[in-house]
Parts: structure tokens; C-alpha cells; sequence
């Protein structure tokens, strides 16, 4: 993408379906990521909310970091890079990684794309480039920025198969989840890949700026058919806390991200021990995350459901009613579709383990008087929402 001599003057990017956002918009309510700026509600949070959930929800992926990796060392080196061992991972398949520093603590969570032989994409919450050039060192690979030169877009929910064959993007019945292929929207190539933050059936669409406005009105061409609805970031919220989906720098700190000592995390603090492979040979952090196997858990970011209906908000973890702090609540929300308060707290454990009971005051203004409830939590080990249809090959058609 090239840009003005004179785009210091915008102080937030557009992306090339933000007009469409415009005339959809009846909040005005936008906000800032990755120096674009996008809504934050597009209409009315509700029902974006059930668009994923009951039909099909459209949300712009653009502003999200994009690395094209490629080159005779672009395996060895990606290997290198992340936590899990990705010597399997062939073209056409989409895989999620985590990568640390040298002490273990997680820089980032992204998906790696196979597009071809020796040729990746790599798609990031942050700005990595920096530490991806850093870490290339030695290695036969070519690293390129390529967020501003794909245009994005998240097509979630039951019917978003059914959308996008009745939109004109045919042969995706057969695309299994985290897999990629290469498509026609009409006569537009469109490489989609059934991927998503949703945890709904769903798919990510990934094109060419210049053609990012008529694959939104093919798409929105078959709304009579079907209801859809252009999503902002706050229904993205709510539902990838249902999912049980971590945000990287927002439900902790990233080692990049953290001022003081002790607050970054490690891939098994917040969860993500499961794609920390530690058999495979060595990555970066390797040897630190080795030594926190052998000990004790000291904490997890853990999925809780918290009693009752109240807002809860950013609340703090006790071992046990009006007991010793423990913890506290990064992200909540009410699950409309679950009714329950669903959320994700950071907890101390106590001898390797998770304290027995689990409570969380919670602070709320009533009259502009503060007042304190109280409200038992029940750990998850699961996403609190999974529908059965998400992985069917192929999609139930609507």
C-alpha cells in the first residue's frame, strides 16, 4: 500500500471497506487498532451479537499484523520461532502458535498459513516485525510486512457457508476447519481459510485491496436471503470470551509489553500449555520453559462462570469468602446465549494447585453509591461454548 506525502495529517488509517462501515454505522462509536480505524459497535451490540451466534456476522480483519515468510529456511526458522512443533503442518492447513523471549514469557499468539511450499503467512495480534527480523538471524528466509497489502474479512456464524456459496464463492463444503484454499468470488481470487476468533463455524476471507469492496457487496448481496450484519469489536469480545480465546495484552502482559519484573507470562501461566512442545527441539525460551515444567504451577489465566447476574467487571479472586486474595478478573461478560457470567481470571495457586473455593467481590455503583457483593466462581477446563456444527465437513446448509 502506498500512502500520501501527506497521510500524517489522518491520524487513524482507513481500510479499504471502511466506507461501507460508514454507511452502515448508526453509533459513530470507533476506535483505534493497529493505526486503522474501525467500529467498536456498528449498530446495536445485541444484535451483532446474534449474528454470530443465529446467522452470519461480518467484521473487518484488516488492521491484524500479516508477515509473508518464505525461502529455503522458512520452516527451520518458524520452528525455531514458536512453541509448537509445526514439522506436520503442510499447505492448505492453518496451525496456532505462541512465541516467547528467552525466559519463557510469551511475546505474541498468532496462526501460521501454509500457502505453499516454503511459503507462510504469519498473522499476529502486535507489531512483530522487529523481533522476527531479530530472531532470523542465520537462517535463508525473506520477512515481509504485508498488512497493509491484504485486505481482510471475518464472515462468522451458522450460516456463514450458506452465505458465502449463495454470494458466489463455490467449493467450500469440503474445506475442513483450519484449512485454506484458493477461491473465485465471481471473477475476484479470494484465498479463504476456515479460521476464526468466534468459535463458531466460520471463515476468513483474504484478498486484494483494490478488489475488498466488491467481495463486501457479493457477500451483502444475498442479506434478503439471509440476515447479516457487519460486526464491531465489542460482539468480537463476547463471544471469543464464550469460546474461552485468550487477547494477548489485554488478559495479560506480553514480555515485550511489561515494565516491571514478574508480570509477563509464560504460554503455561495463561493457558497455552498445550502448544508448547517441548520434545521437538530447541525454540527460543525452550530451556526457561523446561525448568517451569519441573516445578509447581504458581498461577493460570483460568475460564471461570461466576454466580449470579451482576456485571462483574475487572473483580478480584478470593481463596474462599472474605478469605486471602488470590486473583483477579482480566475479561467478563454476560453470555446472552449461555446466561451466565462468563469470564477469565488470573489465580495464584496454592501448592501446585487451584484454591478449592473461588470467589469474587464484585464492586458496582448504585445512586452514585458504591456498594460490594459477593459471588462464588466455578473454574472451566473447556470452552464455556462449543457448538456441535462448528467442525461438520461439510457445513450444515441453511
Amino acid at each position: 500500500m502506498k500512502f500520501d506525502h501527506t497521510h500524517f495529517r489522518q491520524a487513524l488509517l482507513r481500510t479499504p471497506f471502511h466506507d461501507r462501515f460508514v454507511e452502515l454505522s448508526t453509533t459513530e462509536e470507533w476506535m483505534a487498532w493497529n493505526t486503522y480505524k474501525v467500529p467498536r459497535v456498528v449498530d446495536k451490540l445485541p444484535t451483532e451479537y446474534f449474528a454470530v451466534r443465529s446467522g452470519c456476522a461480518v467484521m473487518d480483519l484488516t488492521p491484524m499484523e500479516k508477515y509473508r515468510i518464505s525461502g529455503r529456511g522458512a520452516r527451520d526458522y518458524l520452528d525455531r520461532l514458536v512453541t509448537r512443533d509445526i514439522s506436520k503442518l503442510k499447505a492448505g492447513r492453518v496451525t496456532y502458535v505462541v512465541w516467547c523471549n528467552d525466559e519463557g514469557k510469551v511475546i505474541d499468539d498468532g496462526t501460521v498459513f501454509q500457502l505453499g511450499e516454503n511459503d507462510y503467512r504469519l498473522c499476529a495480534q502486535h507489531h512483530q516485525f522487529d523481533w522476527l527480523l531479530m530472531s532470523a538471524r542465520g537462517f535463508d528466509v525473506d520477512i515481509q510486512v504485508e498488512t497493509h497489502d491484504v485486505a481482510a474479512l471475518a464472515v462468522q456464524g451458522p450460516t456463514s457457508w450458506s452465505v458465502l456459496a449463495a454470494a458466489g464463492i463455490s467449493n467450500l463444503e469440503q474445506l475442513k476447519p483450519f484449512g485454506i484454499a484458493d477461491l473465485r468470488c465471481g471473477d475476484i481470487p479470494v484465498t479463504v481459510s476456515r479460521t476464526g476468533y468466534t468459535g463458531d463455524l466460520g471463515y476468513e476471507l483474504w484478498m486484494d485491496p483494490a478488489n475488498a469492496l466488491q467481495v463486501w457487496d457479493a457477500i451483502f448481496s444475498v442479506q434478503g436471503q439471509y440476515d447479516i450484519h457487519a460486526m464491531g469489536l465489542s460482539a468480537l469480545e463476547m463471544v471469543r470470551i464464550e469460546a474461552g480465546f485468550i487477547m494477548p495484552g489485554f488478559d495479560f502482559n506480553t514480555a515485550e509489553a511489561t515494565i516491571r519484573n514478574g508480570y509477563d507470562r509464560s504460554p503455561f501461566e495463561v493457558g497455552l500449555g498445550w502448544v508448547v512442545n517441548l520434545d521437538k527441539g530447541h525454540f527460543t525460551g525452550r530451556k526457561a520453559l523446561l525448568a517451569e515444567k519441573s516445578r509447581p504451577a504458581k498461577r493460570r489465566l483460568t475460564k471461570i462462570v461466576v454466580d449470579g447476574n451482576k456485571p462483574v467487571g475487572e473483580a478480584f479472586i478470593y481463596d474462599g469468602k472474605n478469605g486471602k486474595q488470590t486473583g483477579e478478573i482480566k475479561c467478563a461478560t454476560w453470555s446472552p446465549i449461555l446466561k451466565a457470567n462468563l469470564a477469565l481470571a488470573d489465580i495464584e495457586f496454592i501448592n501446585g494447585r487451584l484454591p478449592a473455593q473461588l470467589w469474587a467481590r464484585i464492586d458496582y455503583q448504585r445512586e452514585l453509591k458504591w456498594h460490594s457483593a459477593w459471588a462464588e466462581c466455578h473454574s472451566h477446563s473447556k470452552p464455556f461454548y462449543v457448538p456441535e456444527y462448528r467442525s461438520a465437513t461439510p457445513p450444515m446448509r441453511y
